[in-house]
């Protein structure tokens, strides 16, 4: 109903960059595509973490950790999603998911996995000094 898969992650030297992307399909979404869609990571041995989250009117919001550093977009189609992650740090290696909340349903405030029922099979990221 909802299929979301993550491309792009890899190794990379620390202050380097790689670009994220997910191709975003699914029969409950109606025209306009999915209201809400973001990133989370997880490092080994931790619990998931918010990355960034753009709504159906581009409006973003980031975790402190990648202000400055990530940038979450979307294609017109709604049907692509990407993160631009420069000047990369160690502290980036995780898997990284994309996710998008319920069809239909606007971001909620609280920028938390529980408001997010669709998740990829996640890409790996690994950033080396």
């Amino acid at each position: 109903q909802v299929q979301l898969v993550e491309s792009g992650g890899g190794s990379v030297q620390s202050g380097g960059s790689l670009r994220l992307s997910c191709a975003i399909s699914g029969s409950r979404y109606d025209a306009n595509g999915p209201y809400c869609v973001g990133w989370f990571r997880q490092r080994a041995g931790q619990e998931r973490e918010a990355v960034a989250r753009i709504d159906r009117d581009g409006y973003t919001r980031y975790i402190d950790s990648v202000k400055g550093r990530f940038t979450i977009s979307q294609d017109d189609a709604k049907t692509s999603l990407y993160l631009q992650m420069s000047n990369l740090k160690d502290d980036d290696t995780a898997m990284y998911f994309c996710v998008s909340g319920e069809p239909g349903l606007w971001c909620h405030e609280r920028f938390s996995a529980t408001y997010f029922s669709y998740w990829g099979q996640g890409t790996q990221v690994t950033v080396s000094t």
